[in-house]
């Protein structure tokens, strides 16, 4: 028998002044990443822009390796998204990314799903590199 974890789901959303184009831009070149996300030390990725389907592997602190798939892209009406799947040590998590505009700026929303402690431990981190996204 297995044991299965349960899974949690936590949103999150963040304004900010930023040109909803750039901060979409800021977003879909994973080289652009560290500029926002002080998490990220690195990206490996084949392409300039995130593409459906693809994989890569972000680099955190000490170096350490997760894999990534990215899953969509939806550049098309007000709000984009995108989402993908990253893992490591076993632990895998599902993140959609939403960017709209606002009347002052860019609001950005984060919905993540899997394991709990993770999703837990994540959500700060995150809420800071989404507010220096959108800052």
């Amino acid at each position: 028998m297995r044991f299965a974890w349960p899974a949690l789901r936590r949103e999150i959303t963040v304004d900010g002044p930023r040109a909803t184009d750039d901060v979409w831009d800021r977003y879909v070149r994973p080289q652009r990443w560290p500029e926002w996300s002080p998490q990220i030390r690195s990206v490996d990725y084949p392409g300039e822009v995130l593409a459906p389907g693809t994989t890569g592997v972000v680099r955190g602190p000490a170096g350490l390796p997760v894999p990534f798939q990215v899953i969509g892209v939806d550049a098309a009406g007000p709000v984009r998204t995108w989402s993908w799947t990253a893992s490591a040590a076993g632990v895998k998590l599902t993140l959609l990314h939403t960017v709209q505009a606002t009347a002052t700026g860019t609001r950005t929303g984060l919905t993540v799903v899997g394991f709990a402690p993770a999703v837990a431990g994540y959500l700060p981190m995150a809420w800071w590199a989404l507010r220096r996204l959108v800052h």
